[in-house]
């Protein structure tokens, strides 16, 4: 549909009990969870489904079964009510899904390289040696300031450019803390996230080293429509190009607020959020209020396509 995009969530939107009821209501969502499982040689529908949650809060496990929740959700919508995208995007590891949903990327082996990706993102940085803050209320322009005035020599670099007024940070554990204190007596806040390394800060450069040797053996097809990338918050549509861009977002930052305004430059007005939470969407009502947002995660969401497509 015209002025259409499909957006995917990244680590953190997971919750035990996601996908479950497409997969025990539609073949094509039992069809993704099988073929997850198959890939993978263990029961990643279960810890979906029943977690526990120590399980599905490990990166190397998060992140396919957020893969798997999101192409579950899409194959259900694709097949209930035939919507089509012009371009799509996902937040970090939600690119993978959306080069799934472009068609550049075969499901099982996007499932077996986000496992081994949130394997390696977690090894990068021994435990405890690096960390990840939410800022809130500070300018792109100031926190990248900030961070060069404490780094003191070690690793402190903006991650997420989510929405006016929220950017993450990562870096050395000691870095980021003194950076919160920073913040904090400018009277601004900042939230140590909690998370387990460092994401998309140089320090996953060795993470993206091993996953370039591990992507040499997936084949990537022709994109059938443009995903915008996190690197570059622009369309990409040459296949060629996104193992390399693949490569490069582990250890640079998530362009999210740029991606989405360069999806509304090319004429999107309609967003739908495909996967777990409404994250996405949250951060869309404050990049731009007048972009009409949806979200399919379940029963009830996918019943609200139709009025999403009709207004």
């Amino acid at each position: 549909m015209k002025g259409t995009a499909f957006i995917f969530p990244g680590q953190g939107s997971q919750y035990i009990g996601m996908g479950k009821v497409f997969s025990d209501n539609f073949s094509v969502a039992r069809q993704v969870f099988q073929e997850a499982d198959d890939s993978l040689h263990f029961a990643l529908s279960a810890l979906c489904f029943q977690g526990p949650e120590e399980a599905l809060k490990l990166t190397e496990n998060t992140q396919p079964a957020i893969l798997t929740t999101s192409v579950a959700a899409l194959r259900v919508l694709q097949s209930e009510t035939g919507l089509e995208a012009e371009m799509a995007a996902g937040h970090s590891l939600g690119e993978y899904s959306a080069l799934v949903a472009a068609g550049a990327l075969a499901f099982p082996d996007a499932v077996k390289i986000v496992r081994l990706r949130g394997r390696f993102m977690q090894e990068a940085v021994p435990v405890g040696e690096g960390a990840m803050a939410a800022v809130l209320g500070l300018e792109r322009k100031d926190v990248e300031a900030l961070c060069e005035e404490v780094s003191a020599g070690e690793v402190l670099s903006p991650a997420n450019f989510n929405c006016p007024g929220q950017i993450a940070i990562a870096g050395h554990s000691k870095a980021v803390q003194r950076a919160i204190e920073k913040i904090k007596e400018m009277g601004k806040k900042a939230v140590l996230l909690p998370v387990s390394a460092p994401f998309h800060s140089p320090l996953m450069k060795a993470a993206g080293a091993r996953l370039e040797k591990e992507l040499e053996s997936i084949p990537v097809s022709d994109l059938k429509i443009p995903v915008i990338t996190n690197v570059e918050a622009q369309l990409n549509t040459s296949r060629e190009r996104v193992k390399g861009l693949l490569v490069a977002q582990v250890s640079s930052p998530v362009r999210w607020e740029e991606s989405m305004r360069a999806m509304i430059d090319h004429g999107i007005e309609r967003v739908l959020e495909i996967g777990p939470g409404k994250v996405l969407s949250g951060l869309m009502k404050r990049i731009d209020a007048k972009i009409k947002m949806g979200n399919v995660e379940d029963a009830d969401t996918l019943k609200k396509v139709d009025s999403f497509v009709k207004n």
